[in-house]
């Protein structure tokens, strides 16, 4: 991208944009991805009712800041050209970002254990120092069929309440957060914490489970945990891979 096609766009969109690109991109690089499907999205900076998303057929590895798709909650697309964007992203996402005001980004993934433990009765069961972070703070919406009916939107949002993840039945894992870089790590621990599950079930062994106020002290203490040295962590790595998500 030139400098002139760089000015297009303001600054905090144009960081919030390379931010998303990078999110897609480390998305690939820790194989949790499905093909061509899921959503990263982000909301656009000073505004309530426009949000990034990738543009549908692109596999992660080559969604880049100036392709990502502005779309409203109405599911415009706003950009001049030829666009598609994936009907599911939509409906999920912009249910959120129409709901909570304090989501700036959306995650949603069909990851091997997420998958497993969107199966399960129970649930997740975190089991773990940094898993504990999800105790009693993710919620769980019912699967309705593939997500492309508008009417869904109002029980998702329901039934996420006030919670940042999400444990959509029979079908994935979502988080938000208030910056991208939280929602993504989110995410990442999400699914740890879902894999950790799993290969302690199937050992067949009985599952220990720690003294309740050690989880709620490790649970708490993981709220105020900050986020910028993984971030910066996370966008050198990707940068020395390929650095071509900032174009």
């Amino acid at each position: 991208m030139t400098q002139d096609e760089r000015s297009n766009f303001p600054d905090a969109e144009w960081k919030a944009r390379v931010d998303l690109a990078a999110a897609y991109r480390l998305t690939d690089h820790f194989g949790m991805t499905s093909l061509i499907y899921n959503h990263i999205t982000a909301r656009v900076p000073d505004t309530e009712d426009q949000f990034l998303i990738n543009e549908y057929g692109l596999g992660y590895e080559e969604v880049t800041a100036s392709n990502l798709v502005t779309i409203d909650m109405d599911g415009n697309i706003l950009d001049e050209g030829d666009h598609r964007i994936n009907v599911t992203g939509y409906v999920i996402h912009s249910a959120i970002h129409a709901a909570r005001h304090d989501v700036t980004c959306v995650m949603h993934t069909h990851t091997p254990y997420g998958m497993a433990v969107s199966a399960l009765a129970k649930g997740l069961m975190p089991l773990q120092q940094d898993g504990y972070e999800f105790h009693e703070r993710v919620a769980y919406h019912e699967f309705e069929g593939v997500a492309v009916d508008i009417d869904e939107r109002e029980r998702l949002v329901t039934d996420l309440g006030d919670k940042n993840a999400m444990i959509m039945r029979n079908h994935g894992l979502l988080t938000v957060g208030r910056s991208v870089a939280e929602a993504w790590l989110r995410m990442w621990q999400l699914e740890q914490a879902c894999k950790v599950q799993v290969l302690a079930q199937s050992t067949g062994q009985a599952i220990r489970r720690a003294p309740l106020p050690a989880i709620e002290q490790a649970a708490a203490l993981a709220d105020r945990e900050p986020v910028d040295l993984e971030w910066a962590w996370l966008l050198r790595t990707i940068d020395r891979k390929d650095s071509s998500y900032r174009n």
